[in-house]
């Protein structure tokens, strides 16, 4: 994708389309009052007849509109003008993406980023169109047959700007934008793919493929016999009942010398059955995003490769099938991990933390600056808080906070959760150091305290983006997130940010 920025008039630019919006109450936005001065009042006619809306979300497209280059106007609902934030900004964009991707355009101007959007800065409106346009233009059709529908064949993106000043943050937050996309496209198809296809070694050969040619980014594969060796006990437990060997994926980026790493660690269990405590068969299709952490991680790799940050990123996969047979681990087995505790496993579908476990002991010998696990770990996040937001605890107050910053700044939001001994009591054995569940109150919490248990000594906090990774229903599919967050926690730590 290119970019460009003008600030020349909206109607005098010979584009395919221009963005524009309107408030409530008939009030034009900055660039809708340009074209409509230019067109002698057509836009202005057109509200009061009610051809285009106002409501938020509503996009009318208007075709050869007199005393206007562009060859398309795509007016777009803003609501009220006081209200008008970041996350309605997005939603304009996307409404206005949504018309475009029906029509042939090439190359579009993108007029909404003269308005006044609350806290959000020239390289942020930009990012997040670029984000959005992304988002909204995604497909997914890999796996059907027949003639697929052709992609869209918008090339480049415009913003008008309203002074040169901004011209290098603007394109700063495009190129942020258009590397955020890519990670968040891969995460995408990672997830999408079926589990019949996206096994513990696609996502293997994957992670190799960025490596390849790229020499800031290498990437190492361990096998079950490597594994078993480093006394991975909790890991090789869940893969136990599958055919699918596991794979422990180990991507090494160094952009910044010898600085210490931010290590990812990301869940990767491409399909989760549950083991001998079997899920019910209704949606169990859907885990085969159980690997949303594994692709979220991965995919924020691939936008700092493509970025090429100054800083040092390790991202570490756990990749597993959890299936029943019978070899499968049972509840009430007990397996010793490679920090040498030991656990009883009361219910291998909690089987999450048992991976990620071995991986956070793994990933100490990169003496990290921050370690963050981001894994789809409980259904009991899900009931705290939905769709809507990922769940961050930390043993580290400051790490808890840039997250959850991270997240704002994104639009990739975060709620901090608590962690503490007065839940980790609830994962006391009578036969082991733990039990690898807690009870049912609390389910999100004593998952983090679990794997709390492991990172002693280590600046670490967990993200459950179970509510988060996908969706269901009639929009199912992986989002993607949270690599914009991530993404934004990393260009803030090198100061890649205006």
């Amino acid at each position: 994708m290119e970019y460009f920025t003008t600030t020349s008039k909206p109607s005098v630019r010979a584009v395919d389309c221009a963005i524009v919006g309107i408030y409530s109450r008939g009030k034009l936005g900055a660039g809708a009052s340009e074209l409509d001065a230019a067109s002698r009042g057509e836009i202005r006619q057109l509200i009061k007849s009610g051809d285009i809306s106002s409501k938020l979300g509503r996009c009318t497209m208007l075709n050869g509109v007199s005393g206007v280059k562009a060859r398309r106007v795509a007016v777009v609902g803003l609501g009220k003008s006081s209200d008008f934030g970041a996350r309605e900004f997005r939603k304009a964009v996307a409404a206005a993406a949504t018309a475009i991707s029906k029509t042939k355009v090439r190359q579009v101007l993108n007029c909404l980023t003269l308005e006044a959007v609350a806290g959000a800065s020239p390289y942020y409106l930009a990012r997040h169109s670029v984000e959005t346009i992304g988002d909204t233009l995604y497909r997914f059709d890999k796996m059907k047959s027949g003639r697929k529908p052709a992609a869209s064949p918008l090339k480049k993106i415009g913003f008008s700007i309203a002074q040169r000043a901004d011209a290098a943050n603007t394109l700063r937050g495009a190129e942020h934008g258009g590397a955020i996309v890519t990670g968040a496209s891969l995460a995408k198809d990672l997830g999408n793919l079926p589990p019949n296809v996206c096994t513990p070694s696609y996502l293997a050969r994957t992670a190799k493929k960025l490596a390849a040619g790229n020499g800031k980014l290498t990437t190492r594969v361990l096998n079950e016999a490597e594994m078993k060796r480093l006394g991975m006990g909790s890991l090789l437990s869940v893969t136990a009942g599958t055919a699918e060997p596991a794979r422990l994926i180990v991507m090494r980026y160094k952009g910044a010398g010898n600085k210490k790493p931010v290590v990812l660690v990301g869940k990767g269990v491409t399909f989760d059955a549950g083991g001998i405590s079997l899920k019910p068969g209704l949606g169990m299709d859907e885990m085969k995003f159980d690997m949303c952490g594994a692709a979220s991680v991965i995919g924020t790799m691939a936008t700092v490769a493509h970025l090429k940050l100054p800083i040092n990123l390790n991202v570490v996969v756990p990749a597993v099938e959890n299936l029943p047979s019978g070899t499968a681990t049972k509840p009430g087995d007990i397996v010793k991990s490679m920090s040498g505790q030991t656990i009883e496993v009361l219910n291998t579908d909690a089987e999450g933390r048992l991976i990620l476990c071995d991986a956070l002991t793994y990933s100490r010998r990169f003496k990290p600056a921050a370690i963050i696990d981001v894994a789809t770990l409980t259904g009991a996040c899900v009931v705290a808080l939905g769709a809507h937001r990922t769940a961050v605890m930390s043993n580290d107050d400051d790490l808890r906070s840039e997250l959850v910053a991270a997240g704002e700044s994104a639009e990739d939001r975060a709620w901090p959760m608590p962690l503490g001994d007065e839940y980790a009591q609830q994962l006391k054995s009578n036969f082991a150091d733990m039990s690898n569940i807690g009870g049912p109150g609390g389910g999100a919490v004593t998952a983090g305290c679990f794997l709390g248990k492991f990172t002693k000594g280590m600046t670490w906090a967990h993200m459950d983006i179970a509510g988060t990774a996908w969706k269901s229903g009639a929009k199912k599919g992986a989002s993607g997130r949270p690599v914009p967050l991530l993404s934004e926690m990393l260009l803030a730590r090198c100061n890649a940010l205006p």
